[in-house]
């Protein structure tokens, strides 16, 4: 089979935190434009019904992440057995019926089973991206020579082009950052991307890495009553074809990271030279690794604080460590640098790249 008749697989990743979509109904001034869960779905399905009609050999997986738990909404592999429960309609196109009605009856049954204290839970947007990840290694391992066909409906030896769609209405939770890389490297491996968009709330950090990192388009939804608009304009076409089409880019990204002892996002942070792990001051053991680091070099690292501070913000976003042989250029990336051994410091900057200042001891 040649390349131009692969398939293409989809996994959505949705945030369905009922506070944040409370506030997201909300008609307040500063919230311009008002946006119900209802709608957002009504939009969702419009999206997700034309990804599956581009393309017959199309796949389609749908995540939910609810407060403390996340499960699977619906998946192409299922749906010959959700057909058989779902009634025929003549006049409509099955695949869609059993999308629409698969989805929307499954997040309505787990909203109404949230205890009330359930509800201020974190949501559980990490573990939703796992699963999808790992759906998407399930979908893309090769299959026997005798088999003509996969269980998901992809010929032997032709791999759909997989990605991910987050949709996302909460901000970061600094304790997720840890996960979240390790989701993005198993990504990088999968040579999955993963896009987000942000209908909701501030900007992600963690997200716009995952995006940027994967080579994926992450979007802040200033208008929420343009919403499929965005979806099918910018998430539609596969990665193979946004290579021919305009499609919106990150001019600049977060790279700060979260330290590892208090789980907070910080500009300034200490980095392990053995295991990498950042913390938000100098420490005289590595709490991950229990590498001991030289008292000189702390009371170093301590005094150079508030020059880095100062530096931080007055030097172009531009990667750089320095160490005691000279300055070299270092390509950093999401808080974790290669590091000499003896112990450092890293200042992350709020754009493209981190300046990575490293002190011998």
């Amino acid at each position: 089979m040649d390349d131009d008749s692969k398939g293409s697989h989809l996994s959505v990743v949705l945030d369905l935190s009922p506070t944040h979509w409370e506030l997201s109904s909300r008609d307040a001034p500063e919230n311009t434009y008002p946006l119900t869960l209802a709608t957002f779905l009504s939009q969702l399905l419009a999206f997700l019904n034309s990804h599956i009609a581009c393309r017959h050999e199309n796949t389609l997986a749908v995540f939910g992440a609810f407060p403390g738990k996340s499960i699977m909404l619906y998946s192409s592999s299922n749906a010959v057995l959700d057909s058989l429960s779902t009634d025929v309609n003549a006049n409509s196109y099955p695949p869609f019926n059993i999308v629409d009605s698969t989805v929307v009856q499954r997040i309505m049954t787990e909203l109404d089973s949230l205890e009330e204290h359930q509800e201020e839970a974190p949501t559980a947007l990490v573990g939703a991206l796992v699963k999808a990840l790992c759906y998407v290694n399930r979908i893309t391992l090769p299959t026997s020579s005798n088999s003509k066909t996969q269980s998901n409906g992809f010929h032997p030896g032709v791999l759909p082009d997989p990605r991910i769609l987050i949709l996302s209405v909460s901000p970061d939770l600094s304790t997720s950052y840890i996960p979240i890389m390790n989701a993005i490297f198993s990504a990088q491996k999968l040579k999955a991307t993963i896009d987000v968009c942000q209908i909701y709330g501030p900007n992600t950090v963690f997200l716009q890495q995952a995006a940027h990192l994967t080579g994926g388009s992450y979007i802040f939804l200033e208008r929420r009553d343009a919403l499929l608009q965005y979806l099918i304009m910018s998430f539609l076409p596969p990665p193979s074809i946004r290579k021919t089409l305009s499609v919106p880019t990150q001019e600049q990204v977060d790279f700060r990271a979260a330290c590892f002892c208090h789980k907070k996002i910080i500009d300034i942070g200490f980095v392990c030279s053995v295991c990498l792990s950042i913390f938000c001051q100098p420490l005289p053991v590595c709490t991950t690794c229990r590498t001991k680091f030289p008292m000189k070099t702390l009371q170093r690292l301590n005094a150079a604080r508030p020059l880095l501070a100062t530096g931080n913000s007055t030097r172009p976003s531009q990667s750089r460590m320095s160490t005691a042989g000279g300055p070299v250029t270092n390509n950093g990336v999401g808080g974790a640098p290669a590091a000499p051994h003896g112990g450092g410091q890293i200042a992350n900057g709020n754009t493209n790249g981190a300046r990575c200042v490293f002190h011998l001891g």
